[in-house]
């Protein structure tokens, strides 16, 4: 073999530190116009600013927040699949609140995915994918601190993306991610609690502690259990507006 033969496959031999293609980690994408919509819309539905009934206007909308009635109708579209909006015949949107059985079967089953994706994440992550969820979790500690929920928030979404991204399943990482899209307003509103942001911090160390010690079992509980509280800290937040 020719020394240019040796050099060119060295080159496309992966190197340890780059994980392999198919395993690359997802690119999360810029948030669009719709998505701000959604989350400012979810707020004030959470709030009580929107009370149930209240009528939700896709002309007013566009209006109030300048914008098209294209994200708008793309924002109340999402607002609908998490059960905070209703789109009813001849009436249009208005504001819902779901049920306590919706809303305990979505937190249910947000449970059990993340404890999966988690579960995959102790065996399957590489030292890099490893790394950046330890610096994440560094941040948030920081974030913790700062008393910043909205910041928190942000940083938190990245979090848990990074464990399904480590699970290397696309499959079970889209329906996760897909499931907590629509449980994101209630799992948002409850960093709002006191001293939530510290006792998520402190959830999110036993997970991380379990996958870096690739015990699936341990991050499995783990995951489940922090899901469980963020259910109960909701309630407790819904309980106080």
């Amino acid at each position: 073999m020719s020394l240019d033969d040796s050099q060119a496959r060295a080159q496309q031999r992966p190197t340890p530190e780059m994980p392999r293609a198919d395993r690359a980690p997802p690119v999360i994408a810029k948030i669009t116009r719709a998505e701000e919509l959604r989350l400012q819309l979810a707020d004030e539905i959470v709030r009580g600013a929107l009370a149930p009934g209240a009528a939700l206007d896709e002309t007013e909308i566009a209006r109030r927040f300048n914008v098209s009635r294209t994200p708008v109708r793309e924002a109340l579209r999402q607002l609908v699949a998490s059960g905070l909006v209703e789109a009813r015949a001849h009436r249009g949107a208005v504001v819902a609140r779901p049920s306590l059985d919706r809303l305990t079967g979505m937190f249910e089953a947000m449970a059990e995915l993340e404890a999966l994706c988690a579960g995959l994440a102790a065996q399957r992550m590489t030292p890099i994918e490893r790394q950046r969820l330890e610096a994440i979790h560094e941040e948030l500690r920081h974030l913790s601190h700062a008393g910043n929920p909205e910041r928190f928030h942000e940083v938190n979404e990245r979090f848990h993306s990074a464990i399904y991204a480590g699970a290397h399943n696309a499959y079970i990482a889209e329906i996760t991610l897909a499931t907590r899209v629509r449980v994101q307003p209630f799992r948002r509103a409850q960093f709002r609690n006191l001293g939530r942001l510290a006792k998520s911090h402190a959830e999110h160390d036993r997970v991380v502690v379990a996958i870096l010690r690739g015990d699936k079992l341990g991050a499995s509980n783990a995951m489940r259990a922090h899901i469980e509280l963020v259910r109960g800290e909701y309630e407790t937040y819904a309980v106080s507006v």
